[in-house]
């Protein structure tokens, strides 16, 4: 399968504007970008600010079906690529058969993650709108002051109050909308990221989200950066580089092979 649309799924507290430098830099390699907003959240970032009445109901199920028509209107199944609860969002879309595979990075964690629950009880405090100083201690904790503030005052708008109520409690509900079928074996692969420093969507959880899959027989990998953050992983090219390159191998039926002292990059090898 000849992959040429990446859909790019933005998180909480954030619009499609956050995934602006991988934007420019898949854009570069001559791919076709989609990094749309939530519903309610598109236009400018100052608007979203000013007014956020137009999402302030949003429910997870919304933010699925919204991607979901952006993904059926497309010729070609594309690489789903989402970042916190956009990686949630991008889990269940691949569980829906939508995509030719998927990466969720610091993902927010399915129903049923178990060791998710203390971080969906620090989810669950949260206020629908972050501090400069919440900003900087969860998501650009390795950054000093002043680049957390631009940044801060750059990307940051309000969070929908009841997908944070939604992914917080999911363990708690019957019906939760963040379930995914973990056995699912006809679903495109799916490749969870993590940050060792990421403290928003701690490391143990990605990988508890990664041994969920494990009676799946489809594809599922996993890989850490142990110096990444949950806001620097949408920062750094040689993720870019690397989810893309395993997205697209996956997806072509091609077998991986690292590049000698190169572990963030891969060279393809067709397989016969």
């Amino acid at each position: 399968m000849n992959v040429t649309t990446i859909v790019l799924i933005p998180g909480l507290w954030v619009t499609a504007l956050s995934w602006e430098h991988w934007v420019k830099h898949y854009s570069d390699k001559g791919y076709r970008v989609l990094a749309r907003s939530w519903p309610g959240m598109e236009g400018d970032i100052e608007h979203v600010r000013r007014d956020p009445s137009s999402f302030a109901s949003l429910g997870l199920k919304d933010v699925v079906d919204h991607y979901e028509r952006i993904i059926h209107g497309l010729e070609t199944a594309p690489a789903i690529i989402g970042h916190g609860v956009g990686g949630l969002v991008t889990q269940i879309l691949l569980d829906r058969g939508w995509g030719a595979a998927g990466v969720a990075i610091a993902s927010a964690p399915p129903k049923g993650v178990i060791r998710s629950v203390f971080g969906n009880l620090k989810l669950a405090l949260k206020r629908r709108s972050l501090t400069p100083q919440q900003f900087h201690y969860d998501f650009a904790n390795t950054l000093a002051e002043a680049p957390s503030i631009a940044a801060f005052e750059r990307y940051v708008v309000s969070a929908p109050n009841r997908i944070l109520r939604q992914v917080a409690f999911a363990n708690l509900s019957a019906d939760a909308p963040s379930t995914v079928k973990f056995h699912n074996d006809t679903r495109a692969p799916l490749l969870l990221v993590a940050g060792g420093k990421d403290r928003m969507a701690p490391s143990s959880v990605v990988k508890a989200n990664f041994d969920s899959y494990r009676e799946s027989r489809a594809e599922t990998d996993h890989k850490e950066y142990p110096d990444q953050t949950h806001f620097s992983l949408l920062r750094e090219t040689k993720v870019a580089d690397y989810v893309l390159g395993w997205a697209l191998c996956r997806a072509n039926g091609s077998k991986l092979t690292a590049f000698p002292n190169q572990t963030d990059a891969w060279s393809v090898q067709l397989s016969a």
